[in-house]
């Protein structure tokens, strides 16, 4: 990636009235029997939807309804640093519920105003509410717990048609104000040849290590597993861009797609892009307090190259996905009444 623009995404800056009101909210719904990584909270709590601040609901509801860009943050969230603790060293591991629920409860119910969380099986031991952090032999890797390397532009999941509509980053922690990077598609600028060609299944997006690797050490004999092998080794060729040709959709993950066969034009349709997101891009540092909404159907996201310490201050978000039907998933399995997916 290359360099970046200045951050200029739409925001909505919460009052101390509007924050204290998240916060006296988040507090009254700690003793509830269901927790905001399991799928029951969803079920149980959407009603209190009414009680987040007015201004809050208007924002994230224009969201839903404008498709107005790729990325918008939410400002000025209640998080004390000291109160939540050391950022753990895995995501398997996270410190402790107590210190972090109304974080995830706030995050929950964000979630919640636009449309419906859901998670996949495969990844965190199928958690609603996962752990964004940098894991130790994870450095290199392309997933949300590497650090040394750049985390490339992708759409969240963009290899399976029940991708998340909307991914939502919540700053817990950035002493280092590591960068998450935004690319639009509204903003690029490509020939009328590269559109035509980006918009035929002429390539293959693969699943991500993460949806095989944790199931393959952690739950070996989850049918899910059987589904990202399949999906991995016999792919179906997939268009880059779809919907409006005048105002289209994209689905990219560079490190895991190719072209579906020897097609130059096709991957010169690919570079192309690719150097049109880097030159639109824009980072966005995520700190405490901080929720980015990325919707995932407009604009692609990664992360600049960090150094890790693993001394318990490092880089720390909470991340949500979110549908905004759920009634209509194309390959997914899920059990009734269950947002895991597979």
């Amino acid at each position: 990636m290359g360099a970046p623009s200045t951050s200029d995404l739409p925001e909505y800056l919460l009052s101390e009235t509007e924050a204290h009101t998240i916060s006296m909210l988040a507090r009254s719904l700690r003793e509830s029997v269901a927790h905001p990584t399991s799928s029951a909270f969803y079920d149980e709590h959407w009603k209190e939807l009414v009680a987040l601040p007015p201004g809050l609901r208007v924002f994230l509801e224009s969201i839903r309804r404008k498709e107005s860009g790729g990325a918008f943050l939410v400002t000025g969230l209640p998080v004390d640093d000291h109160a939540i603790g050391p950022t753990p060293a895995h995501w398997s591991t996270p410190a402790g519920d107590s210190r972090t629920l109304e974080h995830e409860i706030i995050l929950a119910l964000c979630g919640l105003s636009l449309g419906e969380p859901f998670t996949w099986a495969t990844l965190q031991s199928g958690r609603m509410v996962q752990d964004i952090l940098p894991v130790r032999g994870d450095e290199h890797r392309q997933n949300g717990h590497g650090s040394t390397s750049l985390l490339e532009f992708h759409t969240e999941d963009g290899f399976h048609p029940d991708r998340c509509d909307y991914l939502l980053l919540y700053g817990l922690r950035n002493h280092d104000r590591v960068p998450t990077v935004v690319a639009s598609i509204r903003d690029v600028r490509l020939s009328a040849r590269d559109r035509k060609v980006l918009a035929a299944p002429r390539f293959h997006i693969l699943p991500d290590d993460e949806h095989i690797r944790q199931l393959e050490i952690r739950n070996p004999a989850h049918p899910a597993l059987r589904v990202m092998k399949r999906m991995r080794d016999v792919p179906e060729p997939v268009a880059v861009l779809f919907g409006d040709p005048a105002h289209p959709y994209l689905k990219v993950d560079r490190p895991f797609m190719r072209c579906a066969g020897d097609d130059p034009a096709a991957a010169r349709a690919l570079r192309h892009l690719m150097e049109e997101l880097e030159r639109v891009q824009q980072d966005v540092v995520v700190v405490p307090g901080a929720l980015l909404v990325v919707d995932n159907y407009v604009a692609v996201h990664g992360r600049r190259s960090f150094v890790s310490r693993y001394d318990g201050t490092d880089r720390w978000l909470k991340k949500l996905t979110v549908r905004r039907d759920l009634r209509r998933p194309v390959l997914s399995s899920r059990s009734a009444g269950e947002y895991v997916l597979y």
